[in-house]
């Protein structure tokens, strides 16, 4: 009785400990050094913020209840429990991991305390965390200012007030309880909405009848509310709607109902409304079953009526989803039979696919050549480890590989004059191979069971030798085939020896990335920039080189070395490479946002100061790095807006650190000795002067400069009448309500670093801010950034301020230094000369030949690259602000 007694108040013990230690749901918002697990919430299923109307609740998370141990962290529609973003979807926890937040953002570990996931590193102290009614989850710093939130990182679900921007992926889950990311994603671009599976695309938003075009303004953002479903660009004087997707709201419900767009892990794109305490689909697309490229698995035949096998093929029985070859003799093709070609028995030979059947990947697929055989077409597709079977063109001879992936198939008509015949590749397996459940006769005589071992292990010898010989002849063809790609083949393999190298990327990597160079995005001098989705998922930047010059392969290698191991947040990063025969490609992380010269130039909207105070501030700290936080010191050598890239949540990073050693001499045509650009040049590259560090700073301050004011710092001379149209921009001038600068643009050439230091003796420094901006700037804050400006333009470069100083600066920490008028004269010799009406184009032309660097002189470009080794030009397709 005594030990039932005891035994009794432990209990009793444990549950008040228990509900008295029982966590509290936060309402609004929390305060750094808070924890929290899906353990110590228990009692709320692991509830822990809600909004201030408990719209949205942010949890530790387990979508499968207690049918599995995966938690994570996730905001969720509290009355329908739809997650609507994931943070750690693809590294789940225990209900013992937790969740932090911290003075420098969140972190989510595993139960044994190893980071799982994390926000991005943050440019200040975090003071609280919020959850808004909107859905969005915020840091802010203690002025409030947002650090992150969740709304650029969205997952598989757009909420109503959420701007879904161009270049962004809606990702599936791969199930209802699986929150990892799944085969499907729906990408906004600059014109539609592209639907992929695997990568590969199979439907395109504007092929949906419910949807029509407004207009050919460029997409910014995709936006979904009670009203509907919305592409929308930067117009005058708001928003303007380019794409819309037509719904019918219920009568009594226009712009009442509450709405999510989200792509499903079944592959469909679909509008939905909450209404009654349920989910209503009120759109979805692609609206044709057939469309969704896996509805009948791996090779099944999709129709009107269903899904079916065709012909040779039968139903999976592993699977139960999918077909597989009739025959049971023969195999699909694995990576471990491909590499395995040339050293083994093992032959390919494919399965013709029957009449009136087409692929869903054709319609979006082009042809790997064409004008070929049947025959020559096959033969691509036994070349390459990665076919999985093909198509054939009878009338154009077009040869469509199929790769990677197989899914499903579709009953077609044919109309299509060009009928495609298919072919699957299968493998047939050795016919060394012994026949199953043989059995020896007992009066087999017994001198039989003594040769039969012996010619056996005789037989075996003889392949032995004669595999060992194919194999060292095929590996000698091999090699032959390489040094015939490459001449320099010894000095490929020296340059792989390096340490320190990133990620070498196969060119089939390329490849499969970039959609066979679907998407260009940039280009220049030495090549054209695409973007690609790597294997991960991750959207990078794939930059094609096609112009390295004689020591161009020895300088690449030694670069990626270099740059492989330069890690900054205000520096791009390079994800890897690839070398090819003679190409090179460099891979990068993708800036959605593009390059600053689009944002600050453009016709969107202007960015506020704060915003053009933190980009200098970032490419400042860039910039000091490279001189002075790498162990080898790196001089960019081409600072501009062009080679400065922003994100979506408008970071700002550095690209083309270290490459202007990669021009070549047969360049020489279109570029001096100098590295760089006009306009950005500094003083020494005219002279004999040894380049230094202090040649990107002066290229800073004038990019500072044309952040301030929010123009190019050169304006050359135009000729034609305002009002008449622009034969550059393709547009009208406006004659009236332009500033003063506008004004002076249409009669004569401007260079503004004059202005600026006209105006700096004068005081007068709201004068050079961007007119946009007028009664949003103090006089205090422009003058800071004018006087920084006008330091690192000092005409010795030892009198400017190092990049680490200019940090300082700008930061607060060292007090902004005095510009020395007499080290700033030449600013006015350079002004005159290039802006008197009468010399200006007799400037121009001399002062080219002579080599004498005048600011962006070219009268339509908007800059002359010098080094146009760029990350994305200033063709670069982002999305406005």
């Amino acid at each position: 009785m005594a030990a039932t007694g005891t035994t009794t108040v432990i209990l009793l013990l444990l549950t008040i400990i228990t509900t008295t230690s029982a966590a509290a749901i936060s309402t609004g918002f929390i305060k750094p050094n808070f924890t929290a697990s899906n353990f110590q919430y228990i009692d709320t299923s692991g509830d822990f913020l809600r909004s201030p109307n408990h719209t949205y609740t942010a949890a530790i998370f387990n979508p499968q209840s207690s049918s599995s141990s995966s938690f994570y962290l996730v905001i969720y529609h509290t009355n329908s429990h739809i997650v609507v973003w994931t943070g750690n979807r693809n590294t789940p926890i225990s209900s013992s991991g937790e969740f932090h937040l911290s003075l420098t953002g969140i972190t989510v570990n595993d139960d044994s305390g190893r980071l799982v996931w994390s926000t991005p590193i943050l440019n200040s102290t975090v003071d609280s965390l919020h959850l808004l009614d909107s859905g969005n989850l915020v840091i802010l710093d203690r002025f409030n200012y947002m650090l992150w939130q969740s709304f650029d990182y969205p997952t598989d679900t757009v909420v109503s007030q959420q701007r879904f921007r161009v270049g962004q992926s809606l990702i599936s889950s791969t199930s209802l309880s699986d929150l990892s990311a799944g085969d499907y994603s729906f990408t906004v671009t600059s014109g539609d909405g592209i639907l992929q599976w695997r990568n590969i695309t199979y439907y395109k938003l504007l092929m949906d009848p419910q949807i029509f075009k407004n207009s050919n303004r460029p997409v910014s953002y995709v936006t979904v509310n009670g009203s509907g479903f919305y592409f929308l660009g930067v117009g005058d004087p708001g928003p303007e709607v380019v794409i819309q997707v037509l719904i019918d709201n219920p009568p009594g419900n226009v712009n009442s109902s509450y709405r999510i767009l989200k792509i499903t892990n079944e592959g469909y794109l679909a509008v939905m409304r909450y209404k009654n305490r349920k989910w209503v689909k009120d759109f979805s697309t692609p609206a044709e079953a057939c469309r969704n490229p896996y509805r009948c698995g791996k090779l099944g035949l999709c129709s009107d009526t269903g899904c079916s096998c065709p012909l040779g093929f039968r139903i999976d029985s592993k699977t139960n989803l999918g077909c597989t070859f009739s025959d049971p003799m023969l195999l699909w093709p694995s990576p471990e039979s491909c590499s395995r070609q040339g050293n083994s028995l093992e032959n390919y030979t494919y399965v013709q696919l029957g009449d009136g059947i087409n692929y869903f990947e054709l319609e979006y697929l082009n042809p790997v050549k064409t004008g070929l055989s049947l025959s020559n077409c096959e033969d691509l597709c036994s070349g390459n480890c990665n076919c999985l079977g093909y198509f054939y063109g009878n009338q154009s001879g077009s040869c469509y590989l199929i790769e990677n992936n197989l899914g499903s198939i579709i009953s077609s008509s044919n109309n299509d004059r060009d009928v495609k015949l298919g072919f699957i590749k299968a493998v047939v397996p050795s016919p060394l191979s012994p026949p199953q459940g043989g059995n020896l006769n007992s009066n087999f005589p017994l001198f039989g069971l003594l040769i039969i071992p012996i010619s056996g292990v005789l037989l075996i010898m003889i392949c032995a030798i004669f595999m060992n010989k194919r194999s060292q002849n095929a590996h000698q063809m091999r090699m032959i085939s390489k040094k015939l790609v490459d001449n320099s083949f010894s000095d490929e393999l020296e340059m792989f020896t390096i340490a320190g190298l990133p990620v070498r990327f196969t060119y089939k990597d390329i490849v499969l990335a970039t959609a066979n160079f679907n998407t260009r995005i940039g280009s220049g001098g030495f090549g054209t920039v695409y973007k690609g989705v790597l294997r991960d998922k991750s959207v990078v930047a794939v930059k094609k080189i096609t112009a390295l010059g004689s020591q161009g392969k020895k300088e690449f290698g030694t670069e990626i070395a270099i740059i492989g191991n330069v890690h900054h947040v205000n520096l791009v990063k390079l994800r890897g490479f690839c070398s090819f025969g003679r190409e090179k490609f460099l891979v990068y992380e993708y800036m959605s946002r593009g390059s600053l010269d689009r944002t600050i130039f453009g016709s969107g909207m202007p960015l506020e100061w704060q915003e053009r105070f933190e980009i200098a501030v970032g490419v400042a700290r860039g910039l000091a790095y490279l001189h002075n936080g790498c162990e080898h010191k790196i001089i960019h050598c081409d600072v501009k807006p062009e080679n400065i890239l922003l994100n979506e949540s408008m970071q700002v990073k550095i690209s083309d650190f270290g490459l202007s050693k990669l021009l070549s001499p047969e360049q020489s045509g279109l570029f001096t000795n100098m590295r760089g650009t006009r306009g950005y040049l500094a003083p020494e590259w005219l002279t004999n002067a040894a380049i230094s560090d202090k040649t990107d700073v002066y290229s800073y301050g004038m990019v500072l400069l044309e952040l301030i004011h929010g123009e190019k710092n050169y304006v050359q001379a135009r000729t034609h009448v305002p009002g008449s149209p622009n034969p550059c921009s393709g547009t009208e001038e406006r004659s009236s309500g332009s500033s003063d600068l506008q004004a002076r643009t249409n009669t004569h050439a401007y260079y503004f670093p004059l202005h600026a230091l006209e105006m700096h003796e004068a005081g007068r420094y709201l004068d050079l801010v961007d007119h946009k901006l007028t009664g949003r700037v103090t006089i205090e804050e422009a003058e800071k950034l004018v006087k920084v400006a006008l330091c690192c333009l000092h005409e010795d470069p030892l009198l400017r301020p190092t990049m680490a100083n200019v940090v300082a600066m700008l930061e607060g920490t060292l007090s902004v230094v005095e510009p020395q008028l007499e080290l700033l004269n030449f600013l006015r010799f350079y002004g005159r000369r290039v802006t008197e009406p009468s010399n200006a184009e007799t400037v121009v032309e001399s002062e080219l030949e002579s080599g004498f660097m005048v600011p962006n002189i070219d009268s339509c470009s908007t800059s002359v690259s010098l080094n146009s080794f760029s990350y994305m030009s200033s063709q670069q397709i982002s999305g406005p602000r």
